[in-house]
């Protein structure tokens, strides 16, 4: 859990009036707006057979679960804790793991204004993938891909 000050721009979140919230799941920082799909996972043990209860175990089951999904794009795939588009994120995870249940959620950047994803600072902590690229050139945007013309097609199809 990261001090606000070092993962937001707390001044400029304050002017434009910006709530800011914590997920008891953890994870990144997200900026919620109408352009975000928000999809949450809510399994056990006995319901995906074969998948161990712990994090990258669920991770990697999680690709297998939307590789179908994102089908029409051949650079589909997991990058450590993201959803990804050759080196673009498009869909950040995470997770509330118990012995034999687990909570999986997802962000999925439908479309976002660059504006907006500069309230968020510079992680202290990248992924590999990530190198020293801004959100602007890491992140990219499903609306205008080959996949749904909305965000209800996507809906479907998950």
């Amino acid at each position: 859990s990261a001090k606000v000050e070092k993962v937001l721009d707390v001044p400029k979140v304050h002017r434009e009036g910006i709530p800011v919230i914590r997920r008891f799941t953890g994870g990144g920082n997200v900026f919620v707006d109408n352009d975000t799909i928000f999809v949450s996972l809510i399994c056990s043990q006995k319901s995906v057979p074969g998948v161990q209860c712990f994090p990258q175990p669920l991770m990697n089951w999680s690709e297998k679960f939307y590789a179908p999904v994102f089908s029409k794009h051949p650079d589909f795939s997991l990058k450590c804790w993201d959803y990804a588009f050759g080196n673009r994120k498009f869909g950040g995870n995470a997770q509330y793991v118990t012995r034999d249940r687990w909570l999986h959620h997802t962000s999925f950047l439908w479309d976002f204004k660059d504006s907006n994803m500069d309230l968020l600072l510079f992680p202290d902590k990248v992924p590999a993938y990530r190198s020293k690229r801004s959100h602007s050139e890491f992140l990219t945007r499903l609306a205008g891909g080959p996949h749904f013309r909305e965000p209800a097609d996507m809906i479907k199809a998950v």
